[in-house]
């Protein structure tokens, strides 16, 4: 009798969109219209910012005064502030400065945490209890206390900034990755990686690392979002990026003496923070929901 082949359809998680995977992340993703949204704001402003020196009319830091406190209208669209440069090519062009804090701050955290919580949650005891307590001193202060803190021993600027808001959001990605790790420890693929004499560190990272790091994209979105407005803040208060580089906190750093008679200032950079911390918030968001295994399409 010949052989009846199976002829039933093969599901999308056969093909490997396991859940946890970016095909299915990324599946559950474009259900989601408020994290499409969300991302597409995020990389058009990602892609306008460095090509705004050529689609620009107007130079970021060229000053004319005869243009200031321009309202907004034909000429220049958001207006211009005080030493009448275009607002419009300070926002594109400053753009590149928040959402590059924000992306190389969480890769430093991201980085040290997952480091740190890889060696306290695997080797467990002593080192665990150190490095715990150490990260404690760290987390007992606010994060943009301790983010201001470091950047007044580091001193203002870009590069500085990264680090002080990097090294204030380690604790969050370490202690996440410790408690991911102790979950991952007594599985049965590491026993039997144990039993063949794999070394320590390839245990580490070849096996526990990739099986407990799920988790962190999502913080990793979040944190994103909370880095971009950490680095906001900072300018805002004088630790950050310095004028007369165009950053959004330090425009509404050099705006707020004139929001009164001339809000547009200061409302223009503004609702382009909020609606970047809100993009990568519904992003992670989305993220967060495909990764839960409770919900299912």
């Amino acid at each position: 009798m010949a052989k009846i082949k199976n002829s039933m359809p093969v599901s999308g998680t056969d093909k490997g969109d396991k859940p946890g995977s970016l095909p299915y992340i990324w599946k559950r993703l474009k259900k989601n219209p408020g994290a499409i949204t969300g991302l597409v704001f995020v990389v058009l402003l990602f892609v306008l910012s460095f090509i705004s020196p050529f689609i620009c009319r107007y130079d970021y830091q060229e000053i004319v005064m005869k243009s200031r406190f321009t309202l907004p209208g034909m000429d220049h669209l958001l207006g211009c502030d005080e030493v009448g440069r275009d607002i419009l090519s300070r926002i594109l062009y400053g753009a590149k400065y928040t959402l590059s804090i924000g992306v190389l701050s969480v890769a430093v955290s991201c980085v040290l945490g997952v480091i740190l919580g890889s060696i306290a949650g695997y080797f467990g005891g002593t080192v665990d209890t150190l490095i715990m307590r150490f990260l404690d001193v760290f987390q007992a202060f606010p994060n943009i206390l301790l983010a201001i803190a470091i950047s007044a021993v580091l001193g203002a600027g870009f590069d500085k900034v990264i680090y002080a808001i990097g090294i204030s959001g380690v604790p969050n990605f370490a202690r996440m990755m410790r408690a991911n790790i102790l979950t991952v420890r007594g599985s049965e693929f590491i026993e039997a990686a144990t039993s063949i004499n794999c070394t320590t560190l390839r245990i580490i990272i070849h096996h526990v690392i990739p099986n407990a790091i799920s988790p962190l994209i999502v913080q990793v979105a979040m944190g994103i979002a909370s880095a971009a407005l950490a680095a906001s803040g900072l300018s805002f208060l004088g630790f950050g990026v310095q004028a007369p580089t165009p950053e959004w906190g330090a425009m509404l750093a050099s705006a707020r003496g004139y929001m009164r008679d001339y809000p547009h200032m200061v409302i223009i950079p503004g609702i382009f923070i909020m609606l970047t911390v809100l993009s990568f918030n519904l992003v992670g968001d989305a993220i967060r929901d495909a990764l839960d295994p409770k919900l299912k399409d």
